[in-house]
C-alpha cells in the first residue's frame, strides 16, 4: 500500500478530484496549506503599498491506495495539476505499512 501526498494550487483541487474519481478512488483527504518552493514567495500590492509574501496558499491531497494503482494515481495527479508555471506543486509517495477501518475493523487493502 502507498500513501500519496500531493502539493498543488488551490484552484486546480476540483479537476484532480474529478480524474481521481474516474480512476475509482473512493476517497481522499484535502487540507489547506501554506509553503513555499523554489519560487520564494511573491510580491503583491496592498493599498499602494508592495509587500512580499513569503507563504503561498496551497491544497494539499493525501490518499492511500494499493501498490497496483499507486503509479497511475501519480500519472493523474500530476497532469490534472499541471499549469506549465513555476509553483504547481509536488508529489511525494510513502510505502504504508498498516492501516485500519474503524468501523468494521477491515485491515490493509480491505480498509482502503
Amino acid at each position: 500500500m502507498k500513501l500519496i501526498m500531493a502539493i498543488i494550487k488551490p484552484f486546480k483541487l476540483d479537476e484532480v478530484r474529478e480524474q481521481l474519481t474516474a480512476l475509482g478512488l473512493q476517497g481522499l483527504t484535502v487540507s489547506e496549506v501554506k509553503g513555499f518552493g523554489r519560487q520564494k514567495g511573491q510580491t503583491e500590492i496592498y493599498r499602494g503599498a508592495e509587500y512580499a509574501v513569503s507563504f503561498l496558499p496551497k491544497v494539499k491531497i493525501e490518499v492511500a491506495v494499493t501498490d497496483e494503482l499507486a503509479d497511475r494515481v501519480v500519472e493523474t495527479i500530476q497532469k490534472a495539476a499541471n499549469t506549465g508555471r513555476i509553483g504547481d506543486g509536488k508529489i511525494f509517495v510513502l510505502d504504508l505499512a498498516h492501516a485500519v477501518r474503524i468501523r468494521t475493523g477491515e485491515t490493509n487493502q480491505e480498509a482502503l
